[in-house]
């Protein structure tokens, strides 16, 4: 069995290849490796594969599927948590096998979140190249002791929880809020609404799917009730912040720090080398002007662990499509 791979970096390769060793054996499933991302015009390279292996930028819509399926494609493998990517309705329309990879690491996230914290209110990035410059200034610098602060975590899942445990445990009060919240975030911190985490959080980390409900959830509004100097943290998902609103809000002062693994117009920008480009998202060159920014391009699952647990779900998967089995991770609409 083929199957085609897209956006297919060195670390994807390495890391199927060698979960294809291990979960695979016996199996006889092929992968066909394409730098390029899945859409419309890419679909073509699928031919004579059976199955496609996708990942957070590939488009997945009505059109690309029914491409997919006209070449013979009968399963999508996501090897990701989130599939807010892929039209679940034309894919059960077209009989497609949806299978996604719910979990993975999470504290790999989780530690991401924290690194972009630490490095945002310590300035460390700032500090590393004075120091290269022989600067030793610290004018500048000045951070705060996040010991005694209060971090708000929305989204109280297995990353949410895994974030939760790291600020309790730098002696931070939590607070979460999820609609559907966890029981185990009862023996870390307390749950509120919303609006409540907003307005007491020196810290606000975003947790939480990308669905019509959250899009956009961190909009002038809800800016507008946070606590006047908060930092912002999103290693989720790029939609959920409004990012013309969080401009005006670091422009007046509102928001204090921003701080983003996400960023919602991403596709056109991460998972590829642009340092000879021209970028012309003025909205992105815009938040690149503040100081008080930080900026990583989607690399919180970027850990040995987190890639060896996202290859070998998905070689389940692609082992349960292939035998018929019932899948614990298939997706379906509604």
């Amino acid at each position: 069995m083929q199957i085609a791979v897209f956006s297919a970096r060195p670390y994807d390769r390495r890391f199927l290849e060698e979960a294809n060793q291990r979960e695979g054996a016996g199996q006889d499933f092929q992968f066909v490796y394409f730098d390029a991302a899945l859409d419309v015009h890419t679909a073509a390279l699928a031919q004579d594969c059976a199955a496609v292996c996708v990942f957070v930028n590939d488009r997945l819509d009505a059109p690309v599927l029914q491409t997919l399926h006209a070449l013979g494609v009968r399963a999508v493998l996501l090897r990701c948590a989130g599939f807010n990517n892929v039209d679940l309705a034309s894919a059960n329309a077209l009989g497609l096998f949806v299978a996604r990879v719910p979990a993975y690491s999470p504290e790999a996230v989780a530690e991401h979140a924290l690194a972009l914290v630490m490095t945002l209110n310590r300035q460390t990035h700032r500090a590393y190249n004075r120091v290269r410059e022989g600067n030793f200034m610290l004018d500048g610098l000045l951070g705060r002791t996040l010991h005694g602060k209060t971090a708000g975590i929305v989204g109280t899942g297995k990353i949410g929880l895994a974030t939760a445990r790291i600020f309790r445990g730098m002696g931070c009060t939590v607070l979460g809020h999820d609609p559907f919240p966890s029981p185990a975030f009862a023996e870390i911190g307390t749950k509120v609404e919303l609006d409540e985490l907003l307005s007491r959080s020196d810290i606000v980390s975003l947790h939480c799917p990308l669905t019509p409900d959250t899009q956009h959830l961190i909009d002038d509004a809800s800016l507008a009730r946070m606590k006047p100097g908060a930092m912002l943290v999103n290693t989720s998902r790029g939609g959920l912040v409004d990012t013309h609103a969080v401009i005006r809000a670091l422009k007046s002062r509102r928001l204090g720090h921003l701080a983003i693994d996400v960023y919602e117009q991403e596709s056109a920008l991460f998972f590829q080398d642009l340092s000879g480009e021209i970028i012309d998202d003025e909205a992105f060159q815009r938040l690149m002007t503040f100081p008080n920014v930080l900026v990583t391009g989607h690399q919180g699952f970027f850990t040995v662990e987190a890639l060896q647990e996202i290859s070998a779900i998905t070689l389940g998967n692609l082992a349960d499509f292939a035998v018929g089995r019932e899948c614990g991770n298939r997706v379906a609409a509604g």
